[in-house]
């Protein structure tokens, strides 16, 4: 997710200059070098903490140990957390009590500047900082503000994850396109298009996407039959099964992580 904003950003005409880069990884800085001319450093220094803004992408398990060496150091940057799970309250507490953070929860879609973000200030933000968060998500896609921190948990199940449930529901109807004898390239470029367009058609227009079903869907026709077939198999309720068990998890995953030592 930091590659794909560093990407964004640099594509909305920011220099490699104008970026500074802090990852641990000698094979990732070197990456991150001929990809986009960056020189990440392998820690943080005075030049690094100064900056405008901070983002925090790191994994949500390290964020902890990055906030202590953080503290004391900030005076009037913006953070940016990208790192699922952390509650902007623990944030700050492991902060010292700083308190001007945005968290934002995007999506892989972003690696191609069509991702979805939704973020969430925190009260000590002001709307200039909130501007800035925004201007810098929506380098790689769409955002969405927030007003309660925990509907982020919904987020996280419905866009966070949702990618990969459409990577199922391809999956799934290729092995059906391989089943009735199509080869697997036939199968693919099939899936592909479909999905494509018809999340197309949906984003493009304004019609509900239960007025674009039925108007493909003739009477006693083929797609009459599918979609009775998922409806015997409960597909509505499966999925918001899926997406409850998500937002469960994210609770669940906030709460530990979060947790007080």
């Amino acid at each position: 997710m930091a590659s794909a904003l560093i990407g964004g950003l640099l594509g909305k005409g920011f220099s490699p200059e104008q970026l500074q880069v802090v990852e641990v990884s000698a094979e990732a800085r070197e990456r991150l070098r001929q990809r986009f001319g960056i020189a990440a450093r392998a820690s943080l220094d005075a030049a690094f903490v100064s900056c405008e803004c901070i983002v925090l992408a790191t994994k949500p398990q390290e964020l902890r140990d990055l906030a202590a060496s953080l503290a004391g150091s900030l005076h009037h940057q913006l953070l940016v957390s990208i790192a699922a799970g952390i509650r902007t309250q623990d944030l700050s507490r492991w902060l010292g009590g700083y308190g001007r953070i945005v968290r934002a929860m995007p999506n892989t879609p972003a690696i191609l500047g069509c991702g979805m973000s939704a973020l969430y200030a925190a009260p000590a933000a002001n709307a200039s900082e909130c501007n800035l968060a925004e201007s810098i998500l929506s380098a790689v896609g769409e955002t969405l503000w927030l007003s309660d921190e925990d509907a982020l948990d919904a987020v996280t199940a419905v866009s966070g994850s949702g990618p990969a449930y459409v990577y199922y529901f391809i999956e799934a109807l290729e092995e059906a396109a391989r089943h009735q004898g199509l080869d697997a390239a036939a199968a693919r470029q099939l899936t592909l298009q479909t999905v494509l367009g018809a999340a197309r058609v949906a984003a493009e227009g304004s019609e509900e996407p239960a007025t674009l079903r039925a108007r493909v869907t003739s009477k006693g026709g083929t797609t009459e039959a599918a979609l009775q077939c998922l409806d015997e198999a409960g597909l509505k309720r499966i999925v918001a099964r899926a997406v409850a068990a998500a937002a469960q998890r994210a609770r669940e995953l906030g709460a530990e992580l979060g947790r007080r030592d």
